[in-house]
């Protein structure tokens, strides 16, 4: 297996955007995982599964489906379904489906076979906890609910999709109470992570201190 830098942290803590700019200034590969679980949502959504249906209703769909992740893209069966994940809704099934057993497990291998044979940059909500326990790098990423809800704000804005700041606020109330309080693999800062505050951070701040404690750490 290659080497592995692991972030975790919750909704709109700037994962996403910070392990991209990380893999690239490293050369590592990138994987979101919550890209994966988004995909799933979407895969079980479009086959009329709910949250109430049964674990062998949610497998029937998923052992007949192939989702991947590939140069910042993920796809079902093929198809690239990058935008059609990224809306309020699919971000609320993701959460539900997420906290399912058989979802988790169903992703599980797809995860840790990414890195394999490539160094790869991961980010999630269980990544250094569960996915890669004894990853190289592990970090958490956190930032306070009013700068998260502005984010996620501002990043429905920037795709036209109308909603007001105060229903990002309690979407992501919501998103964190179900991350942390669910039994399977719940939302918490592993004990050797090294935790950064990114609330009056810049990107370019926090890669900084990221890439600083990957190359002084021993």
């Amino acid at each position: 297996m290659g080497k592995v830098i692991a972030i975790d942290g919750p909704s709109s803590s700037g994962k996403t955007t910070v392990a991209k700019f990380i893999a690239k200034e490293l050369g590592f590969d990138y994987l979101d995982t919550g890209a994966l679980y988004r995909a799933v949502a979407l895969l079980l959504r479009d086959n009329g599964i709910k949250p109430e249906h049964s674990d062998e209703k949610l497998k029937d769909v998923l052992i007949k489906n192939h989702i991947t992740f590939s140069n910042g893209r993920v796809f079902i069966n093929g198809e690239d379904v990058s935008e059609d994940i990224r809306s309020a809704e699919i971000d609320h099934y993701s959460s539900v489906f997420s906290a399912r057993k058989i979802v988790r497990d169903f992703l599980h291998d797809v995860q840790r076979n990414t890195a394999l044979n490539n160094d790869l940059v991961v980010e999630g909500r269980d990544t250094t906890t569960v996915i890669f326990p004894d990853a190289w790098r592990k970090i958490y990423l956190d930032a306070s609910l009013e700068e998260r809800a502005k984010r996620r704000y501002l990043q429905f804005m920037g795709k036209r999709v109308y909603i007001s700041i105060n229903k990002c606020k309690m979407n992501i109330i919501e998103r964190d109470t179900r991350d942390i309080k669910r039994d399977i693999a719940p939302l918490k800062k592993a004990e050797d992570a090294f935790l950064i505050d990114s609330t009056n951070l810049s990107i370019e701040q926090v890669t900084k201190k990221i890439l600083e404690f990957i190359r002084t750490v021993p």
